[in-house]
């Protein structure tokens, strides 16, 4: 089942593993650092294109940052051949 905390968890540490600020991670899906801040805190979710971008962004699954899997990385080679 999905759930708000554990996807704002997850982007919260895929985030900062990269060692980017709330304010990147808004410029690359085309919005606030608040926005931000509430999708991490579990508070909000957002659009599955914006999901899609941040998935592409930090190179993780969809599933992980959803909680449908614990693979950060399943699926997403098929992203570097698309670049």
């Amino acid at each position: 089942m999905f759930s708000k905390e554990l996807f704002g968890e997850r982007l919260a540490e895929t985030r900062l593993r990269s060692h980017e600020t709330q304010d990147q991670l808004g410029e690359v899906i085309a919005t606030g650092r608040t926005t931000v801040s509430e999708m991490e805190h579990g508070k909000k979710t957002t659009t599955a294109e914006k999901i899609a971008m941040i998935c592409r962004h930090y190179h993780v699954s969809a599933d992980y940052l959803l909680g449908l899997s614990d693979d950060p990385e399943g699926g997403v080679e098929r992203w570097v051949e698309e670049e």
